[in-house]
């Protein structure tokens, strides 16, 4: 599904660079786990592989083909969704109105579907009443379920996430493991989940450290 090919980045020079000529494979059906120390540049590639830099030299295919050439606009919004550790989700807006918004911006097949929004977050443990409230209302794993359900009704294939568990417990923590690897497994997506902790990685079907500029499987 998507492939990385000789993939390379640095900040200014390249004798400094974060990683160079990456060649990984990434399928749907399976979640994936980037880990490593902090200021390894683990986050850096997750961005490239969402669409929101651009490497140095290198390519990322999606399905065969260069994201740039399908244009990271249009890549970022109908191919990738991505989880943020603070969540990003619009504080003003309910949960389904995140939702809806959502699969209106990125033309989902069910844009519009209030019902299937709704089935959606009452799969994910939320009640109506919670489902109606401003999301700055609800606790932080609640708020990362929503973040999670927006992903789930939209049509990408490739869903990343950036420590998504890093402001939960243990016990949200293990929830949203079991959340993402739903939708690897359930939906067919591509789950790859950047992460500095090594229950989060255990959990995940793959796992890809990197150390001293290269990935190496785990």
């Amino acid at each position: 599904m998507l492939k990385t090919k000789d993939l390379s980045y640095w900040y200014d020079q390249k004798k400094n660079s974060l990683f160079e000529n990456v060649n990984l494979e990434f399928e749907a059906g399976q979640s994936y786990a980037i880990v490593g120390q902090s200021g390894s540049g683990k986050t850096t590639f997750l961005s490239l592989i969402a669409g929101l830099d651009k490497p140095k030299a290198g390519s990322i295919e999606l399905d065969g083909k260069d994201i740039n050439k399908i244009g990271l606009t249009n890549y970022r919004k109908k191919d990738v969704s991505i989880v943020f550790q603070s969540y990003n989700l619009f504080t003003y807006m309910s949960p389904l109105n995140n939702l809806l918004t959502a699969m209106s911006v990125t033309e989902s097949r069910h844009a519009g579907d209030k019902e299937y929004a709704q089935q959606m977050l009452a799969k994910l443990g939320l009640t109506d009443s919670q489902m109606k409230t401003n999301v700055q209302q609800l606790s932080g794993g609640q708020q990362q379920r929503v973040a999670i359900a927006r992903t789930m009704v939209c049509d990408a294939n490739l869903v990343v996430a950036d420590e998504p568990t890093g402001n939960l417990d243990e016990d949200n923590t293990t929830e949203v493991i079991d959340l993402f690897q739903q939708i690897a497994h359930e939906q067919g997506k591509c789950v790859i989940i950047v992460t500095h902790e090594s229950a989060v990685a255990q959990a995940c079907d793959n796992a890809y450290r990197l150390e001293k500029h290269e990935f190496s499987a785990v």
